[in-house]
C-alpha cells in the first residue's frame, strides 16, 4: 500500500456497533492500596492494584486511576507471575516511533489521558491468563501547593469495584512542626466517616482510610462499582516572621518562605469583567453574583475600579476610588446591570484597566489587573501577538495581570502566555453550578498582598528556580529550589529582601541553621529542585521562540528524562508480555484530547484522531467500520487491509451490511466495495487502542444528534435528527433574518451549508470551502478571513470560527474537523431580545423533573412524562467538541412539537 494515512471522523467511531466495557465480574480486585508520603510539603503516590482473573479461560484485565494535574507520572510497573514489566519514560518522538514500529509488527498500542478540573487519568490492560494474578504499581510526585492558608493532598479512589482489602495510607512528616491538619472530600462523610483514623503528633500526621466491603457500597458517591470519590487531607505547618523553612540534602537545598504576621498592604485593583454577546444566561449571571461578593470583601483603605467590555469599553467610574461603602454601594448596582452584548475587544478592555492602574500610583500600595473573559478577540486589535505585545508595554512589569478563562470557548494558551509575560497567572473557570465560588476563590487567593518586590537571593547557591516575585500574598507561599556550590554549607547564606507597605524588609535570620535531611531522603531534595525546575522551564518555554525556546525545551526535557517524569515533552512506553499491546502514556495539557490511533497494514505513518474527554468513552467505541468505508474505500479494495483493533473479531460481530472478502474484484466507483471475512483473509485481528471487548454490532440509520441545553438541572437533553434534512435554524422576522442549514452525510455530523437571509434580495452562504455572497444578481466569494458587510450583516472568519453579527443577534459558526470529514455547527452566542423568534438556535434551556424510579428512565416535561435514556452527544458548539451526558428522547419529546415544524423544504 506504500505510505497510507487513515483518518476517521470522531463520529465515524460512533457510528453503528455496541460496545461495552470489560465485564469485571471476571476478575476481582482483591486488593488496592494507595499509599502517600509526605516529606516537606513533596507528596510521592504510590497506587498499588492486585487483580485475579478467576475464569477459565485468559482475561483481559485493565488499570484505571486518576491522578492529580498538578503531578508528574514518575514509575509504572506491571508484575506478571513474577515477571516485573516496567514503563520507560522516553521523548515524547521517540516514544511515539516505538509506538508505530509496535503496530507494525501487528501489535495495538493507545493510551487514554484526559484533563478535568484538577484531575487527569491514566488507564492500561492486559491480558492475563486463567487462575493467574497481576499487580499493577503507578507512583506519582507533585509538590502541594498553599492556597488560602493551608495545603490539599488530593487522593482519588476508584477500584472499580468492591475490594476486600482496601486501604489509603497517609504519613505527612513536616520538620518544622503541623500546625493543623483535617480530613475532607466526597470519602470522608456519612457511612465512611468512622473508616478514617488519623493521627497529629507535632511534626508528624497519619491519616488510614480502610472501609470495609459494604462501607464501599453504602457511601453517598459509591454503589455496586465501589468507591469514586476523593479523600482530602488538609493541613499547614508552623510559621514565623523569620527567613522560613530550609533543607539541604546532597548539595541541593528547598527554601518554603511563608512569613505570617505581616502588615497587610492595600491594593488598588480594577476588574475586567467580558460582558460580549458570549456570556449570555448562567455565565453572565454567575459573574455578576461573584463580583458583589467581592466588592463586598475589598477593605475601605484598597481602592478599586470596574470597567466591562464587548466591542467598547464601559466604565463604572474613569479612576480608582476608594472602597467606601457608598462607592462598593454603586459599584454593586453597576455589577448588577451588566447584560451581555456585541463583540470582544480584549486589547481595548486590557489596555483601558492597565492605563488606570498607571495613573493611580500611591505609594505603599500593591496593584493588581484581573481580567475574565469567555472568548477569543473578535473586534479591534485581534491578532494575538499584536495584543500580548500592547499589554506587556503597557503593564512594563509594574503590576500583576491575571486571567480567567471562562469555560472552553477561550483561548486559555493566550491567556496563559499573557499572564506570564506580565507577573500573573492564568486559571480556567469550569462551566458549572459553582462557576460563581470558582471566581470568589480565585480573589481570596489575591486579595491580600503582603510582600512586593520580593527577591530571593542565595549567596553560594547556583542553578536557581525562579527568584523574583512581583507580590507575596497571605496565605500563600514562595518556595525556592537550588544547588549549593560545591555543597559548601559555611559559605551558602540565603536572604530576602522584599517591600513591606513603603518599606523595605531584609530576611536574614543569622540563627537560622539550613537544616540537612541527612540520608534517608538523599534524593528527595534534589528531586523537588527537578520538578520545579521542569515546571517553569515549561512556562518559560512558552514565553520565547526560536533559539532560545529550543534550548528551554531541550533542557526541561534532559530534567524529565533524567529524573524519569512524564510531562508535557515526555511519554511513558508501557512495556508489556510478549504478543501484548504497546501503550505510550501522554501528559495532556488543558483542554486537550487525548488520541486514537488507526493503523493499516503496510502503513508507515500513524494518524492520531482526537477524542472526546468523557466518563468510559472507551466503552463506547466501535469498530469504526462502516464510516471508514465511506472515509477510505480505496483501502477497502486493498487485499491484506488490516485495522488495529484489541481483540480477535469474530465472524458474528460484524453487521450483515459490510460482510465481504477483500479479495474480491474491486467494486465500481459508487458501489459498496467489499469488506473482509475471516474466510478470505489471511490476517483477522482487528484491533483499537481501548480495552473493551465488543459483543454485538448493529447496523443504525443516518443520524445527527443536537444538544438541549438546560440551566440548573443535572443533564442536557439530546435528540436524533435522521437523514440529510434542511432545518430551521433562525428566523426573526422583525429583522427580516432568516438563517437555515442542510445536515451532511457523516453520521453523527453537522451541517455541510448554512445560509443567511436578510432584506429582500440578500444572502449569504457558509459552506465547507468557503462564504458565498449574493446581492441581487451579484455573487462573490469570500474567505472570511476579512470583515464581510453586507447591509445590516456583518461576517469575519477567525480560526475555527465565523462569527456572524447582525443587530442585536450574534452567531458563530463552528467550523469542525474531525479526520477526513469537515462540516458546520451553528450556536446563537446573543439572543436576540425580540421574542418573536423561533428555529433550532432559538430554544429556550429546557426545564424538567426527574421521575424517581432506579434506574432513572423517565423525565417530566410540561406534566408529560417521557421516556429516555442515559447517553451522550458531542457539543460541537464548542470548537475543542466535548462529550456531555444527555437524557435521550425523541425530537417530538424534546422540542415539545413535531420535528416537522422546524424542517423547511428550501434553504
Amino acid at each position: 500500500m506504500g505510505r497510507a494515512v487513515g483518518q476517521i471522523t470522531l463520529f465515524g467511531l460512533l457510528l453503528a456497533l455496541v460496545t461495552t466495557l470489560p465485564n469485571k465480574d471476571d476478575w476481582d480486585i482483591y486488593s488496592f492500596h494507595i499509599n502517600s508520603t509526605v516529606n516537606s510539603r513533596y507528596a510521592t503516590t504510590v497506587i498499588t492494584s492486585r487483580v485475579a482473573n478467576r475464569m477459565e479461560e485468559s482475561k483481559e484485565i485493565e488499570f484505571h486511576v486518576r491522578i492529580p494535574k498538578n503531578a508528574f507520572i514518575s514509575k509504572f510497573k506491571m508484575t506478571i507471575d513474577g515477571q516485573d514489566y516496567d514503563g520507560v519514560v522516553k521523548a515524547k518522538e521517540q516514544a511515539q516511533q516505538q509506538y508505530t514500529e509496535a503496530v507494525s509488527r501487528g501489535q495495538s498500542a493507545g493510551i487514554v489521558s484526559s484533563v478535568g478540573r484538577t484531575l487527569e487519568e491514566f488507564k492500561t490492560s492486559v491480558t492475563i491468563a486463567a487462575h493467574k494474578k497481576v499487580t499493577f504499581e503507578l507512583t506519582y510526585e507533585e509538590l502541594l501547593k498553599r492556597k488560602l492558608g493551608k495545603y490539599e493532598l488530593q487522593i482519588h479512589a476508584r477500584p472499580m469495584q468492591p475490594v476486600k482489602d482496601f486501604k489509603i495510607d497517609v504519613y505527612i512528616n513536616e520538620k518544622a512542626g503541623i500546625n493543623f491538619m483535617e480530613v475532607k472530600g466526597g470519602l470522608s462523610t456519612n457511612a465512611l466517616a468512622n473508616a478514617i483514623t488519623k493521627t497529629h503528633a507535632d511534626k508528624e500526621a497519619w491519616v488510614y482510610f480502610y472501609p470495609t466491603e459494604d462501607q464501599q457500597k453504602t457511601c453517598d458517591s459509591c454503589g455496586d462499582q465501589g468507591l469514586n470519590g476523593d479523600l482530602v487531607i488538609v493541613y499547614d505547618v508552623n510559621r514565623d516572621t523569620s527567613l522560613g523553612d530550609i533543607k539541604r540534602s546532597a548539595g541541593y537545598f528547598v527554601h518554603h518562605f511563608a512569613p505570617s504576621s505581616l502588615p497587610r498592604i492595600p491594593k488598588n485593583v480594577v476588574f475586567i469583567i467580558d460582558q460580549s454577546g458570549s456570556m449570555h444566561g448562567r455565565k453572565i449571571q454567575q459573574t455578576r453574583i461573584a463580583l458583589i461578593h467581592i466588592l463586598s470583601d475589598l477593605a475601605e483603605d484598597d481602592h478599586f475600579g470596574l470597567i466591562t467590555f464587548d466591542s467598547r469599553v464601559s466604565h463604572w467610574k474613569q479612576e480608582l476610588v476608594q472602597a467606601r461603602q457608598e462607592n462598593v454601594a454603586s459599584a454593586k448596582t453597576f455589577a448588577q446591570n451588566i447584560q451581555d452584548r456585541g463583540a470582544t475587544d480584549i486589547n481595548a478592555a486590557v489596555l483601558e484597566g492597565a492605563r488606570m492602574l498607571n495613573a493611580h500610583h500611591r505609594e505603599g500600595s500593591a496593584s493588581i489587573l484581573i481580567l475574565l473573559t469567555d472568548g477569543d478577540p473578535t473586534t479591534g486589535v485581534t491578532n494575538l501577538k499584536s495584543i500580548q505585545s500592547n499589554v506587556r508595554q503597557a503593564i512594563a512589569d509594574k503590576f500583576p495581570l491575571y486571567c480567567l478563562g471562562f469555560g472552553f470557548d477561550v483561548n486559555f494558551e493566550f491567556l496563559e502566555k499573557m499572564s506570564l509575560q506580565n507577573n500573573g497567572a492564568a486559571r480556567r473557570i469550569y462551566e458549572d453550578s459553582d462557576a460563581d465560588l470558582q471566581l470568589q476563590g480565585f480573589y481570596e487567593e489575591v486579595a491580600t498582598p503582603l510582600l512586593t518586590d520580593v527577591t530571593m537571593i542565595y549567596v553560594g547557591g547556583t542553578n536557581l528556580t525562579q527568584t523574583n516575585f512581583s507580590q507575596y500574598y497571605n496565605g500563600s507561599e514562595i518556595v525556592v529550589a537550588g544547588q549549593i556550590t560545591d555543597n559548601d554549607i559555611e559559605t551558602f547564606s540565603p536572604q530576602v529582601v522584599a517591600i513591606s507597605s513603603t518599606k523595605k524588609v531584609v530576611f536574614s535570620d543569622t540563627n537560622t541553621t539550613v537544616e540537612s535531611t541527612g540520608t534517608v531522603s538523599d534524593s528527595h531534595i534534589q528531586r523537588v529542585w527537578a520538578y520545579l525546575t521542569v515546571k517553569q522551564l515549561l512556562d518559560k518555554e512558552l514565553l520565547l521562540s526560536g533559539p532560545e525556546k529550543e534550548n528551554v525545551k531541550q533542557e526541561a526535557l534532559r530534567l524529565s528524562l533524567k529524573y524519569n517524569f512524564v510531562t508535557p515533552l515526555t511519554s511513558m512506553v508501557v512495556t508489556k508480555p510478549p504478543g501484548e499491546n504497546t501503550d505510550v502514556l501522554h501528559k495532556p495539557k488543558e483542554g486537550e484530547a487525548p488520541h486514537v490511533f488507526l493503523v493499516f497494514q503496510d502503513m508507515q505513518e500513524v494518524t492520531p484522531l482526537e477524542a472526546p474527554q468523557v466518563p468510559n468513552f472507551w466503552a463506547r467505541v466501535p469498530y469504526l467500520l462502516l464510516n471508514l468505508r465511506q472515509q477510505v474505500p480505496a483501502y477497502w479494495e486493498t487485499p491484506g487491509f488490516l485495522i488495529q483493533q484489541c481483540h480477535d473479531l469474530r465472524e458474528s460481530s460484524l453487521p450483515e451490511l459490510v460482510r465481504g472478502s477483500t479479495r474480491r474484484k474491486s467494486p465500481a466507483r459508487g458501489s459498496v466495495p467489499g469488506v473482509f471475512s475471516h474466510r478470505d483473509m489471511d490476517l483477522t485481528r482487528v484491533q483499537i487502542a481501548a480495552t473493551i471487548v465488543p459483543d454485538r454490532a448493529t447496523n443504525a440509520p443516518l443520524s445527527h444528534r443536537f444538544l438541549i441545553k438546560t440551566e440548573g438541572q443535572s443533564l442536557p437533553l439530546c435528540f436524533d435528527v435522521t437523514g440529510e434534512v434542511r432545518l430551521k435554524l433562525l428566523h426573526h422576522p422583525n429583522r427580516e433574518l432568516f438563517v437555515n442549514g442542510e445536515l451532511d452525510s457523516v453520521e453523527r455530523g453537522g451541517f455541510k451549508k448554512i445560509v443567511i437571509h436578510f432584506g429582500t434580495d440578500k444572502h449569504i452562504e457558509v459552506n465547507q470551502l468557503g462564504i458565498i455572497v449574493r446581492e441581487g444578481q451579484t455573487e462573490t466569494n469570500q474567505t472570511g478571513q476579512d470583515l464581510i458587510t453586507v447591509g445590516s450583516v456583518t461576517v469575519i472568519r477567525r480560526g475555527k470560527e465565523i462569527d456572524v453579527a447582525a443587530g442585536d443577534t450574534r452567531m458563530v459558526i463552528v467550523i469542525q474537523d474531525k479526520g477526513a470529514a469537515t462540516f458546520l455547527w451553528p450556536v446563537l452566542r446573543q439572543q436576540p431580545s425580540d421574542l418573536n423568534v423561533s428555529g433550532i438556535l432559538a430554544l429556550k434551556p429546557a426545564v424538567y423533573e426527574e421521575v424517581p424510579q432506579t434506574p432513572p428512565t423517565k423525565l417530566k416535561i410540561n406534566n408529560e412524562e417521557i421516556d429516555v435514556t442515559r447517553s451522550n452527544a458531542v457539543d460541537y458548539s464548542i470548537v475543542s467538541s466535548p462529550t456531555l451526558d444527555c437524557w435521550l428522547m425523541s425530537a417530538a419529546s424534546a422540542l415539545q412539537t413535531r420535528l416537522d415544524d422546524f424542517i423547511v423544504t428550501q434553504l
